[in-house]
Parts: C-alpha cells; structure tokens; sequence
C-alpha cells in the first residue's frame, strides 16, 4: 500500500497521521510514540499484508546510521506494547521467522487532507472574525501590512525592513536548530542512573525501586564505550526534585536515566525517561507494567531500551551482556536486593541482616553468584570496619568469592571482590592484582575495582600508577565519599601531604558526618606537626564511628608526639584492655608504642598481627609512623615476610 505524506489511515480503531507524525487510539488520545518506533510503525504500514525484511527496515528507518538487529527488535516490542498486543498474539504485528516482519491487521484510508483555500484579501480592514470594519467615513482606509498600502503612503521602508527581518529571523532559526540538533544528536558517550524514586513511599517497594536502578547500572556499565557513573555517585541524589543540568555537571555525564517505581495490587508500574543533560531534552522514555515474578526481565528491558537509544553502535556481544541474567528465580533476585539495601547502610546489625538475606537467596538459587560475592563483601566489610576476628571473617569472604567467580567466571564484581580480600587477608599482592586486572578486563566501568586497585598499588608504594588509576576511578565515581577519603590517605602516604590535607578537607564538605576522612586528616596534621588539629580529627573520627580503634591509636600517636606522654599511655592502656575482651588490631597497640618511642614493644606488637593475620599490616610499607622501626631488622624480616620485600 502506497501512500502519501497527507494521508491518514486507520486500522483496528487506531488512526495514522502520517503527515503529522500522530497516532492516536479510538478514543482521540495521542499514543506517545518515539520518532524511530513511528518509523517503523509506517513502513510496516504501508506494506500492510506484505512481508517486509529485516535488512529493509534496518535500511529504511536507519539510512545513515549502522545499528544492531536489537535497535529494530526493541522498536516492534514497543509497538505491540502500545497495541496490547499480549505474547503469542498477531492482531497487529506478525513475525515470519527468518525473514521479517508483517503488519496483519486491515488498514483503509480516511481521506487525503489537501490545503486550506488561501483567505481572500480585502483592501478593507477586518476584525479576527472577517467582519468588515466600517471605517465610518466614505474614505478609504490604508492598510500597511499590504505593500500596495504601505507603498502609496509613502513608507516603502516598512514592508522593505519587514522582509529583512523575517529572512533573517528564518535563516537564524534554520541555523540553530542545525546547530542544536547537530550538538544533541552526537552518540552520548557517559551516563549516570540516578535512583527510582519509591512513589507510594512503601518500605516494601524501596529496596526494588533502589535495586532496578542498581541493575540499570549494572548492565549499561558492560557496554563497550560508554561511561556509565557508580551507584555510589549517582544514588547521592535521592528525592523527587532533579535538577538535570546540575546533575550532569557534578557527574561530568552527557545523560541522565530517571524513573519511578508505583506498586499497584500485585504489579508494579516503572517509568523510565532517558534525558539529555546537555539541554534537558527527553531523548526517550517508557512506561512498564510487570508482576513482581516479571521484573528481572523489567530491568533488562530497561537497559537495552536506554542502550538503544544513546544513539551507540552495539556490537553482538553488548547485546548478549544486555539480555544476561543472574538468575531466573524472582524470588531469589528480590531476597538479594534486600541483603543490598540493608548492606549499604553500613552498621553491623544491617550488614548482618544484609548476609542473612544473600543466604536465603543462595537456598533457593544455589548458582546465585551475585549473592555469594555479596557475602563476601558484608563479611569483608565487618573484618575491617567493626574489627572481627579477620582469620574468621576474611576467610568466609574469600570463600565466598571464590564460589561467586567458580560459578561465573565472567562476573567483574566477583573479582574485585576476591581481589580485595585476598589483598587484606592473604597478602599475596601479586594474585590480588591479577583478580582486579581481570575485574577490569571484564568490566571497565567497575569503580570499586579501580580503587581498590590503586589501593593495592599505593599500599606497595607504586605511587604514580596508584594516582593513575584513581583518576579513573573518580571519574566513574566522583562524589562518592569512601574513594574521596582514600584519595586523601593515597596522597598523604605518597608523601604529598598538603594535597592529601586539601582532599581531604573536600571529603568532609561533602560528607561532614563520615569518619574515615577526620582520620586520614589526623595523620596528615601528625605529619606536619599540627598534634592539636590531629588529636581533634581523631576524637571526631570515634565520635562518628566507636566501633573501631585505628582512631584511638591514631590519636595517642599524636598525644605522644606533641609531648602529652600521659594521655598517650591512657589510649594505650585502653586499647590493651580491649584486646582482652574483643578482637583489636595489634598494629593499633603497636602504634602508639612506636609514638611512645618504645620501639621493642611496637615490633613485639607488629608480629602478633602477623600471627593474627591483622589485616592493617597491610600498610607496613607506607605509613608514616613506622618511619623510626623501618631499619629495625625484626621490621625488615616482618616486611620480607608479608612479601613487600
């Protein structure tokens, strides 16, 4: 069926504007459609009972552009989304395999619109009716919007200057809109995902909103050329209020995917919008309706939708990486994003919580690696930040991690995170290395994986390389407090301790109530004397987080080198009569010795956390305040020993 850019068509109560680019439903409303699904929408009918391939419609639709067979396969999906069209039926749209596509439902043509007749001119003024205006004399009343008029009343200049002005005024808005379509529609090489909002504020709903947005991240961040921003990053700005140029300047991002997550009975309504940060333009969006067991496939959906349309060429392998799925039971896929939720909040009883939740996950999908690389880190996470015994829980998490990547070798985060347990708990810093090389090769986009890299490499003292990849990992992850702090403390170790201050001090602007950057600024203040800035930061930091005792120790260092040798003993004896109830670094006791000047005890101290498998010797090599036991040969035979040497 041939048909002209004027013609409207109707079929199953559906009618096509063709001329004005409308479809609209049997009730008159506008069905939203976006400029390549109307597309394709038209040549199938056009060719309405005809079989139309799919190398033609990929010619036809995208003249200029080389794009994937997924691009075409996510357009007819969202026509028969916008028919109703439910799976198995062809009311609509019909596939024939291995050849293409055909439109099946009947169409028939309205009418051709033709043009308006041209009003007839008067040379008598007129209200916006058309009614005649007396002039209320019999003389003629000259009208100077006719050049004839505006002529023989002798301002020739009028007509003359209203021709000007309306040619330039058009060659302007012809240049522009070049201009700005030719600046808006270059392929968009970043993007950040900022968190779904929960719309009816149901504590049931947040950990999915949280968790599709999380798995919108995810599966973008495999695609080869994109720069898609860290979780961390993006999920700062939670609310309803989005301010999508300022985002996008923070995030340094040429786009934005917003959405919003309504449960409605035993569904859940997602809405998603991809914008352009560059001139808040929407570039697309969607609306997805799925039951509970169906958003596994919601959040691939999502994912492929928005890769199609950042205007990206998508190689086969992106789209496998798109259509991936951890797993295919939804239950197991909502248990897991609880243990995220509760995980993220960062205090051992919701770490716990987090764990327990993974494990519930794993009964019922035994090859969840996901949730056994989850473990890993809540486990990793208690060893260092609540100080749990680390041969125990350092060991669950390399088992864990070790599970995740026997079951999906292909799984980055299951690298890093056997990466980052070996490097605290095995001090093998070569297999550590490997595990995060491979973590990138998998996934570039992994942000952890890159700072834990170039924690790996300051801690070794590879300073120019560790500063290298942090650069990389800030950009990925910019406003993500954890790699800002330990930027400072990179910094700080390296010897730059001014602009290690400077990082720092950054970091507690951004988050004033965390407690690793006041600790990091403490050693810095030690380091250049300023014991009463470093005593304060140290206090503030176990303020913030009493859990720990490096603060403790990083303060009676302090105590002890500004001269105040009392208060230092207090913190030591602290720290010992902790020991005796609970697990405490022994490094931590042995810095505050080395501060005391009583170098024995602080070696002593050093190679009980070399029994204990403390896993802050791991800093042995860089930090400052082993400076006066680095020629010591019980210290040179503790750092030949944890491979340093």
């Amino acid at each position: 069926m041939e048909t002209r850019q004027n013609e409207i068509l109707e079929f199953e109560g559906f009618r096509l504007d063709i001329g004005k680019r409308l479809l609209s439903d049997a009730a008159g409303n506008t069905v939203a459609l976006m400029p390549k699904v109307f597309d394709t929408l038209v040549v199938l009918v056009e060719n309405a009972g005809k079989i139309v391939s799919k190398d033609a419609l990929l010619a036809t639709i995208w003249v200029d552009t080389i794009v994937e067979e997924n691009n075409l396969t996510q357009n007819i999906s969202s026509l028969r989304r916008v028919f109703g069209e439910k799976p198995g039926e062809h009311k609509f749209i019909s596939t024939v395999p291995g050849k293409g596509y055909k439109f099946v439902a009947t169409v028939s043509r309205v009418r051709a619109e033709t043009p308006e007749p041209a009003p007839e001119i008067s040379d008598k003024p007129q209200t916006t009716d058309g009614d005649v205006i007396s002039s209320g004399t019999s003389e003629a009343v000259l009208d100077a919007s006719q050049p004839e008029n505006a002529l023989r009343s002798g301002r020739p200049f009028v007509i003359y200057a209203a021709i000007a002005v309306m040619g330039i005024a058009t060659v302007l808005v012809v240049y522009f809109s070049y201009f700005r379509s030719s600046a808006t529609d270059q392929p968009i090489r970043s993007v950040a995902v900022l968190p779904f909002m929960n719309v009816g504020q149901l504590p049931d709903t947040e950990y999915l909103s949280d968790g599709i947005a999380e798995n919108v991240i995810n599966g973008l961040s495999l695609l080869t050329n994109l720069k898609v921003m860290s979780r961390n990053s993006t999920f700062r700005f939670r609310g309803d209020q989005v301010d999508i140029r300022s985002i996008g300047t923070q995030l340094g991002v040429d786009a934005l995917v917003t959405g919003d997550v309504r449960q409605m009975g035993s569904d859940f309504v997602i809405n998603v919008r991809l914008i352009d940060a560059r001139d808040e333009r929407q570039i697309w969006g969607d609306q997805y309706v799925k039951s509970s067991n169906n958003l596994i496939a919601a959040q691939n959906e999502i994912a492929q939708a928005v890769a199609q349309n950042l205007r990206l060429k998508l190689s086969p392998t992106d789209t496998q990486l798109l259509a991936k799925r951890d797993t295919q039971n939804p239950e197991a896929w909502q248990l897991y994003q609880r243990g995220r939720f509760h995980v993220f909040r960062l205090t051992p009883p919701e770490v716990q919580k987090g764990i327990g939740y993974f494990q519930q996950a794993i009964d019922l999908d035994p090859n969840y690696a996901p949730a056994y690389s989850g473990i890993a880190d809540a486990y990793r996470s208690l060893a260092l930040s609540t100080e749990m015994p680390p041969i125990e829980y350092l060991g669950r998490s390399k088992a864990a991690a070790s599970r995740a990547i026997e079951l999906d070798e292909s799984f980055s985060e299951g690298h890093s995170s056997l990466g980052m347990t070996i490097f605290w708990g095995d001090w093998n810093w070569r297999a550590a290395e490997e595990q995060y090389k491979r973590a990138l090769e998998l996934n570039p986009n992994n942000a952890l994986a890159r700072l834990y890299y170039a924690h790996l490499l300051s801690n070794l003292g590879r300073h120019k390389e560790s500063a290298a990849e942090m650069k990389l990992a800030r950009e990925l992850d910019p406003l993500f407090p954890f790699g800002n702090a330990l930027e400072g403390q990179f910094l700080v170790h390296a010897g730059q301790t001014d602009a290690g201050l400077v990082q720092l001090q950054k970091t507690i602007e951004l988050a004033p109530n965390f407690w690793m950057p006041h600790l990091f600024a403490s050693s810095a203040y030690t380091e250049k004397g300023m014991y009463a800035e470093a005593i304060a930061s140290a206090r503030r930091a176990t303020e913030l987080s009493p859990a720990q005792t490096v603060s403790i120790a990083f303060e009676g260092f302090a105590l002890a080198r500004s001269g105040d040798r009392v208060n230092a003993q207090s913190n030591l004896d602290k720290l010992l009569k902790l020991s005796t109830e609970r697990f405490v670094p022994a490094s931590h006791i042995a810095i505050i010795y080395s501060g005391l000047g009583e170098r024995e005890k602080a070696l002593e101290w050093l190679e009980k956390g070399f029994e204990q498998r403390d896993p802050k010797m791991a800093f042995l090599k860089v930090e400052p305040k082993w400076a006066d036991l680095r020629s010591e040969p019980r210290f040179i035979d503790l750092m030949r020993k944890m491979n340093f040497e």
